[in-house]
């Protein structure tokens, strides 16, 4: 399989995106041991340490619900985005009565401490599935920091003193902004995909001012939060996850590094890493299942359809079939035609493969023939970001199939559905304590016990919806429902 899908990427030559050839040379920068990186140790930003949803913890409660194992609970406004932690603090995002707030609370108690609202100048287009405060926070030592897509980048104080904001947008993304900022080396990182005129920017933290910002021309489509990746032997580098493409940037300048080609062209999950190998998944449709994909052919030869002479193809000039049936996701600037650039779009999303992927990091321009190691292709979830766990990579897909991998070989260990899995899945798996804690749409809340074979050890049901991912940090599992924030823990 290995060979046939890297021949298939050199077929599309990604025809109209930038491909830029960094000067400097990392080539051979692969670990060989998992990385410390003291910035991100706890669980500070979207899915924890690095994103890797894996926490140092012990003395973890096995069952947990709306009675059981309760430290406390606090009622909470509607909001998508994750808790994230300080020692002692709990930072949400929120939307109450058309107001964006940023929520800081009492870790110990649950007491809220202070609620602040963003500007809201303006109101975007979301798919029914996101929310206006659908990105998560993140933390530094001193300062959180929140994205609302409507308003920008603000910082406050532990204390709720807004110390900058960075106004930014507004965006045209197909089901509005969802990756969150992330905090390394004392910049905010944020990936700000959309249908056109996609960028990743650093912004000073302390002073709110742009460190960098980079054009992301190949991106349509995605959502995902980025992950930091340390060389061995070279500076610090943001791994981000796009349309088609897995890139390394270089942290202190925004320089594109490498890529890897092959990604689907709506990315949502987060990468993780381990040993220099980055492993992620992407769904974009059933129409990228194997045995589905299809390459519809050049845009000098679609043209034979332009019966206007006009040089761009309007749905009514289109024949019936895919490119018919997808014009409003392939018409990126929405002037109702395909361009030579809409149509580029629109075969290479034909053409890519849904799968968990996993490629080698580091190298110097494009690396696909080098770094693509493994591509498994069945059961891969569309929202949740996968789990590397005491040797074994997770991933449980929007339907509640849990698939079991060997990271070396990409080969499947074990796949079922979780007990009781009847509805969606949007929260990512988090684990700790040897235990992996999956939770439904409808709050059923999974513990699994890290094994080839999948085996549930407890399940639950919080009554609630559940859409952010759980943060555990500690002894204490913190987790938002609809309606409230729970901490979790064993009696002490």
């Amino acid at each position: 399989m290995r060979k046939n899908f890297i021949c298939s990427l050199f077929l599309l030559a990604f025809v109209g995106f930038t491909t830029a050839v960094a000067s400097k040379n990392v080539t051979g920068s692969h670990n060989t041991a998992p990385q410390l990186i003291p910035d991100l140790d706890g669980w500070t930003r979207f899915r924890g340490p690095n994103g890797s949803g894996v926490a140092k913890s012990e003395n973890l409660p096995t069952s947990i619900g709306p009675e059981r194992n309760v430290i406390w609970k606090t009622s909470v406004p509607e909001g998508y985005s994750s808790p994230v932690l300080t020692q002692d603090r709990v930072f949400l995002t929120a939307f109450e009565d058309d107001r964006l707030l940023t929520i800081g609370l009492d870790r110990s108690t649950g007491r809220e401490l202070w609620r602040r609202e963003a500007p809201r100048p303006r109101v975007e287009r979301l798919d029914p599935r996101n929310n206006p405060a659908a990105p998560s926070p993140a933390v530094d030592d001193e300062r959180v920091y929140v994205f609302f897509a409507e308003f920008g980048l603000l910082a406050y104080d532990f204390d709720g003193n807004k110390l900058w904001d960075a106004p930014l947008g507004p965006f045209d993304n197909l089901y509005g902004m969802g990756a969150s900022p992330v905090v390394f080396d004392g910049k905010v990182l944020l990936v700000c995909d959309q249908r056109t005129d996609s960028f990743l920017i650093a912004i000073n933290g302390t002073n709110g001012q742009v460190a960098w910002r980079v054009d992301r021309p190949e991106a349509a489509s995605s959502h995902a939060t980025p992950v930091v990746w340390q060389p061995n032997d070279g500076e610090p580098q943001l791994i981000v996850v796009g349309s088609f493409l897995l890139s390394g940037y270089a942290i202190a300048t925004g320089q594109r590094l490498w890529w890897v080609r092959g990604m689907i062209h709506e990315m949502k999950s987060v990468p993780v890493i381990s040993n220099g190998i980055a492993y992620v998944n992407g769904y974009g449709s059933p129409l990228n299942d194997p045995g589905n994909t299809l390459d519809v052919g050049p845009f000098e030869d679609a043209l034979q359809y332009d019966s206007d002479d006009d040089g761009l193809l309007s749905r009514d000039e289109l024949p019936e079939g895919r490119a018919r049936q997808r014009i409003r996701m392939s018409d990126l600037d929405r002037d109702g035609k395909l361009s030579e650039n809409d149509w580029n779009y629109f075969r290479n999303s034909m053409a890519m493969t849904n799968g968990m992927f996993a490629i080698r990091l580091g190298g110097s321009g494009d690396m696909t023939d080098k770094n693509f190691l493994w591509l498994y292709s069945r059961a891969v979830p569309q929202l949740p970001s996968p789990l590397l766990y005491e040797n074994l990579l997770y991933m449980i897909n929007d339907g509640g199939i849990v698939t079991i991998l060997d990271p070396t070989t990409g080969a499947q260990l074990d796949q079922g559905r979780l007990q009781n899995a009847v509805d969606s899945y949007y929260a990512s798996p988090v684990a700790g304590d040897g235990k992996i804690y999956m939770v439904s749409e409808l709050g059923m809340v999974s513990v699994v016990k890290p094994e080839p074979t999948l085996r549930v050890i407890a399940t639950t049901d919080l009554d609630d919806t559940v859409y952010g991912t759980p943060a555990i940090d500690g002894n204490r599992i913190y987790l938002r429902t609809g309606t409230t924030l729970y901490s979790f823990g064993l009696p002490q």
